[in-house]
């Protein structure tokens, strides 16, 4: 398998976000975000740990970007840091922020590397969350200006415009469960919380569209397939509702065909937060989807859990392969998932805009050996071009990550990067891997790997 068997069109690339990586949390002129904030909570990351200096990318933006260049990469994803540009979240505006993103833009597009930014990837400024954050309506204005802020900014050099990281991921854990930031719980929080975020792609499409024509606008969703532990009613019928949570929760809004109520009941409870004319609202063309696969669940079903009526049987406990995550290996995943997003009449192009794992790696004589990394991506790729071979609308790729990093509250236990980061020096070192798809994407002869199973 070369790059090539993609098409000359197809894109490659790899991800970071700005909290993961930037670091000079509290320097030049940036607010505190509700990650700055939520890390100072006893117990809530792993190893205790924080990103307030994280990557050092802030300091090291050249470094970096001639790193991506030498791995051949010719598109890079990135977030911006609201509270950077935006230290309350609204009003005042941090010119030294806006620097900061108009250096890393045009230092990009001097590397030849194309800019894919996403606009909103978890990091909500702590002054807005005072106010309600997510649970507010008012999001629906304060993300209108800080999209409107940086279109004005750097519209004329980005094509590639993002709009929301995982809104299930955000939305979950972060105002249902409470283990991300802010940290809030309860069906109502969550309910608003995704509510908001839904018209929140609506408006930021828009706004995009009406000043950019030309710009490539989507959003990105976490996914995975999702399968009952036995296949009969009882189990089949949670998987449906795990599926229509998971999977199609954001998707189905943004397409015109409102939240899947029918499959999880629960959701009904969302008319309360509605306003007039918000299901026109909630819809938006998209260019492309993003789609963000690591693996597949198994649920089953279980009468006294709430709302789900089942739970997701753990990994390790089926005793398959997994990572340092605890995520099930299974790479016929992302196929799967392409297919099902694929299948929406309203979805004219897919682009997976994060896909890698997390593994135990070990730097030793300035070399980090990761064979299972390159066996990982190898066999999703595989299954990548399956898809699209039997005509799936998928046009690009992006591993995650460029570099270990804070990965929010595992803290830095994960390491996902195709770069390997001493976080005492910050010194980065290729891994194998990084070194095999740069060959990868150069078509040149690399590791021959066992292919689909």
């Amino acid at each position: 398998m070369h790059s090539s068997e993609f098409g000359a069109s197809f894109k490659w690339g790899t991800s970071t976000a700005a909290y993961q990586i930037e670091g000079a949390y509290n320097s030049y002129g940036k607010g505190p975000s509700i990650w700055d904030d939520f890390v100072r909570s006893p117990k809530k990351i792993k190893d205790k740990s924080n990103a307030n200096i994280g990557c050092d990318h802030y300091h090291r933006l050249e470094e970096d970007l001639q790193l991506i260049r030498s791995l051949n990469i010719k598109n890079y994803r990135f977030s911006i840091s609201w509270s950077r540009i935006l230290p309350e979240g609204e009003g005042r505006v941090n010119t030294q922020g806006i620097d900061f993103y108009n250096q890393l833009i045009d230092t990009c597009l001097e590397n030849g590397i194309e800019p894919w930014i996403t606009l909103y990837h978890w990091d909500l400024p702590f002054a807005l969350e005072k106010k309600g954050g997510w649970t507010n309506r008012n999001i629906l204005y304060w993300f209108e200006d800080y999209v409107a802020l940086c279109l004005r900014n750097f519209g004329d050099r980005v094509r590639h415009w993002i709009v929301l990281n995982e809104p299930m991921v955000f939305t979950g854990a972060g105002y249902f469960l409470g283990y991300h930031a802010p940290g809030k719980k309860g069906i109502s929080n969550f309910l608003a919380a995704m509510h908001h975020a839904t018209l929140c792609q609506g408006i930021g499409g828009r706004l995009i569209r009406d000043l950019y024509p030309t710009a490539s606008i989507g959003t990105t969703f976490s996914c995975s397939q999702i399968d009952p532990l036995v296949p009969n009613k009882k189990h089949s019928k949670t998987a449906q509702r795990f599926d229509a949570l998971l999977n199609r929760l954001f998707i189905e809004p943004s397409l015109g065909l409102g939240y899947p109520v029918e499959d999880l009941p629960a959701l009904g409870r969302v008319e309360k937060f509605f306003w007039p004319n918000d299901e026109n609202k909630m819809a938006f063309d998209f260019d492309f989807i993003g789609l963000q696969n690591y693996t597949r669940e198994i649920v089953k079903h279980n009468l006294f859990i709430p709302y789900m009526k089942g739970k997701i049987v753990d990994a390790k406990k089926r005793k398959v392969p997994t990572t340092t995550m605890g995520w099930e290996i299974h790479p016929p995943s992302i196929y799967h998932m392409i297919k099902k997003f694929d299948a929406y009449p309203g979805v004219s192009s897919i682009i997976i805009t994060e896909n890698g794992v997390a593994l135990p790696d070990q730097i030793r004589d300035n070399r980090v050996q990761d064979p299972e990394r390159i066996q990982f991506i190898n066999d999703y790729l595989q299954y990548v071009l399956k898809a699209k071979k039997e005509g799936a609308k998928v046009n690009g790729y992006f591993v995650w990550s460029l570099m270990d990093n804070f990965e929010w509250a595992e803290g830095y236990t994960q390491r996902f990067g195709l770069v390997y980061t001493d976080y005492k020096t910050k010194k980065r070192t290729v891994k194998d891997s990084g070194i095999w798809y740069s060959k990868f994407l150069k078509s040149e002869p690399v590791q021959q790997l066992v292919t689909m199973q």
